[in-house]
C-alpha cells in the first residue's frame, strides 16, 4: 500500500477511534470528577507508551525536548481536562461538532503565526464555520436549559490548542518517529497528571463500584483512544499536511453522532443545519 492510500486508512482508522472518545468521557463522567478522568487517562496512555516506546525516547534530542513538552501541552494536557469538563454540561455530539473546527483553526494559525499562505476560499470557510458554529451554541443553549452552554467554548479552546500541536509538529518534528513524539508527550505529563489525581480525591472513592465502571472506559480511552490513536496522528501529519491530518474531525462528528443516538442523545433541526454549516466552513477551509 502506498503512502497515498496509507493516509486515507489513518483518516478512517482516527475517526472511528476518536468517534468513539467523546461517548466513552461520558461514561467516564458517571463515576469520575472531569479532573479525575483527565488525569486518568494521560496516566493510562502513558504507561501503555512507555513500556512499548521507552527506548524510542533516547533519539530525541535536547533540542527536541522543548517543542516535545510544548506539543504535550497543547496536544494532550490542556485538551484532555477541559473536554471532560466541558462535557459535564454538554452533550458528547454536540462537543464532536465543536471539535471539527480543528482545521479552520489550524489554517488560521498556520497563516497567522507559521506563515502558510492562503486563499479567498479559505476565507470564506472560516466565517462560514464561525456562523455554523454560533448556530450550534446559540441554539442548543436555547433548547437545552438544563444544560450551561457556556462550556462550548472551552471546546473552541481546545480546537485551538490542537491546531497549535499539529503546526508545531510538522514545523519541529517533521523528522522524529511518531512513536517517539508520543511516548515522549506522555513521559512529560506523567508526572503532572499524577499529582493532580492524587489531591482529586481519587484514592478515597476508588472502591465505589461506579467509580471503577468508570476507570475502565477511561482505561479504552487512555490505551486505544489517546496512545494508540496519537502515534498515528502523529505519523498522518508527518506523511500528508496539517490541514489533511485535522480534516479527522469531519468523520468524527459522524461517529460520535450515532454513538449519540444510542445513548438517547438528539440534536435539534436547527443544530443539524448549525453543524451542517461548520462542515461546509471546514471543507472550504481545507481546499487546496
Amino acid at each position: 500500500m502506498n503512502a497515498k492510500q496509507l493516509k486515507w486508512v489513518y483518516l478512517m482508522v482516527l475517526s472511528l477511534i476518536w468517534g468513539s472518545s467523546f461517548i466513552l468521557i461520558k461514561k467516564g463522567l458517571v463515576g469520575l470528577t472531569a479532573f479525575q478522568l483527565g488525569s486518568l487517562r494521560i496516566i493510562f496512555a502513558a504507561i501503555f507508551l512507555l513500556l512499548i516506546g521507552f527506548k524510542s525516547l533516547a533519539i530525541i534530542t535536547k533540542q527536541q525536548w522543548k517543542y516535545i513538552a510544548m506539543t504535550s501541552l497543547f496536544g494532550t494536557f490542556i485538551p484532555a481536562y477541559l473536554f471532560a469538563i466541558a462535557q459535564t454540561q454538554i452533550d458528547s455530539s454536540v462537543s464532536s461538532i465543536l471539535n471539527s473546527l480543528t482545521p479552520l483553526n489550524t489554517l488560521v494559525l498556520g497563516v497567522l503565526v507559521f506563515g502558510l499562505e492562503f486563499r479567498r476560499n479559505q476565507i470564506f470557510g472560516v466565517i462560514i464555520g464561525l456562523i455554523g458554529s454560533t448556530l450550534l451554541i446559540l441554539n442548543g443553549a436555547m433548547h437545552h436549559p438544563d444544560q450551561n452552554y457556556y462550556y462550548a467554548i472551552l471546546v473552541l479552546i481546545a480546537s485551538i490548542c490542537y491546531a497549535v500541536n499539529v503546526n508545531l509538529i510538522k514545523r519541529y518534528l517533521h523528522d522524529l518517529s511518531s512513536l517517539s513524539i508520543t511516548t515522549g508527550n506522555f513521559a512529560v505529563l506523567l508526572g503532572p497528571a499524577l499529582l493532580i489525581l492524587f489531591f482529586s480525591d481519587f484514592f478515597d472513592v476508588i472502591h465505589v463500584e461506579n467509580v471503577q465502571h468508570s476507570i475502565l472506559f477511561i482505561m479504552i480511552l487512555g490505551i486505544v483512544g489517546t496512545g494508540i490513536a496519537n502515534i498515528l496522528f502523529f505519523k498522518l501529519i508527518q506523511m500528508s499536511s496539517p490541514v489533511f491530518a485535522t480534516s479527522v474531525t469531519y468523520l468524527i462528528p459522524i461517529v460520535a453522532f450515532f454513538w449519540g443516538l444510542l445513548d438517547h442523545e438528539m440534536l435539534t433541526p436547527v443544530q443539524f443545519i448549525g453543524a451542517f454549516i461548520i462542515l461546509v466552513g471546514v471543507y472550504l477551509s481545507a481546499r487546496k
